[in-house]
């Protein structure tokens, strides 16, 4: 049953990297359909970096690895005494080591999560993470030409490493921590029917496609992905019994509209990184499949506002407060 909200423009963030999407004659191996992915930008400021860390909040989960991928671990405090659901959680591009989304994990921990956060990027992270502070009132005109100069270079660094991070390198390494919680915790995957799982940013779009169906052999890093797609390969049911996503980045709109799962998804009005016209058309796919879904979009909120870290604006930290209360919503009524 789709659940839809009323939707109002605003003016959507800039982005630090832009990257223009061509046209092209090969298929690739994760998409759906011959649709590229499309997108007017990257990532954004918000998915590069962290905003300020919560007053006094710490993280209470542990980094270990499974199958020699780097993974965050949080669990509910009663586990495993009382039974819990397993939640992958896809990260923006701070990655695994951010405080605020080992924070965010925690906080579906705290709800009877026992979540599991992977390191999407193979011992590649994001160069030169950093904190987003609030600009001053006081910036002089001089500082805020030197500060566009200097996201020039960083914009480049960004679009580079991004260009390295391909559904044929991270669909492998997700592959590899499902089977190895499968094995781990079987108790948590079976009280729950399945594997629930959220992204945020550049993770959204891997819950996307944890929800298709794919090419099995190239989920498990067995095909090149220079490899064309071939009638008659193995298909590879969904890996997950249901999702939600905020604020994605490179949403194939095929992708989304294809999805096999219940999903939900949590976006900004006007977000060049998550285009209306993408979000609106794989909506109306889903209508039309009849597939469960749910859709809120926020109104003059900036792009990465749902993840974990401090605002000083009230009203972007309510939008906060509901996007998870959304998401938590979605997950525990499936």
């Amino acid at each position: 049953m789709a659940h839809e909200e009323p939707q109002v423009a605003t003016k959507a963030p800039e982005s630090d990297a832009q990257e223009d999407i061509q046209e092209g004659t090969q298929k690739p191996i994760f998409q759906t359909t011959d649709t590229k992915v499309e997108q007017g930008a990257s990532l954004g400021e918000h998915c590069v970096t962290d905003r300020p860390t919560p007053s006094g909040a710490n993280p209470t989960g542990e980094v270990t690895k499974y199958n020699e991928i780097e993974v965050y671990v949080t669990k509910p405090a009663d586990y495993p005494h009382s039974p819990s659901k397993l939640l992958l959680l896809l990260s923006n591009a701070t990655g695994v080591h951010s405080t605020n989304n080992q924070l965010q994990a925690d906080k579906f921990a705290a709800e009877g999560f026992l979540v599991v956060m992977p390191d999407q990027f193979g011992g590649d992270p994001l160069p030169s993470t950093y904190t987003v502070q609030e600009e001053e009132e006081n910036t002089t005109i001089i500082e805020k030409i030197k500060m566009a100069v200097a996201s020039i270079p960083k914009s480049f660094t960004i679009d580079t490493w991004l260009a390295r991070q391909t559904p044929e390198k991270v669909l492998p390494i997700l592959n590899k921590v499902v089977t190895s919680v499968k094995e781990e915790y079987a108790d948590a995957i079976a009280n729950g029917g399945g594997i629930y799982a959220v992204g945020y940013c550049f993770g959204a779009r891997y819950v996307v496609l944890l929800g298709n169906e794919l090419d099995k052999e190239a989920v498990a890093g067995q095909r090149s992905k220079d490899t064309e797609a071939e009638e008659g390969m193995v298909k590879q049911g969904p890996q997950i019994k249901c999702g939600a996503i905020a604020h994605g980045t490179q949403i194939g709109k095929e992708e989304l509209a294809n999805i096999q799962v219940p999903i939900s998804i949590v976006a900004v009005e006007n977000d060049s990184l998550f285009p209306d016209e993408v979000r609106e058309a794989a909506v109306k796919s889903l209508q039309e499949r009849q597939l469960e879904h749910e859709q809120k979009v926020f109104p003059g909120v900036p792009h990465g506002f749902a993840t974990a870290g401090e605002y000083e604006d009230a009203k972007i930290q309510e939008a906060q407060r509901e996007a998870f209360d959304i998401m938590l919503g979605w997950l525990k009524s499936h």
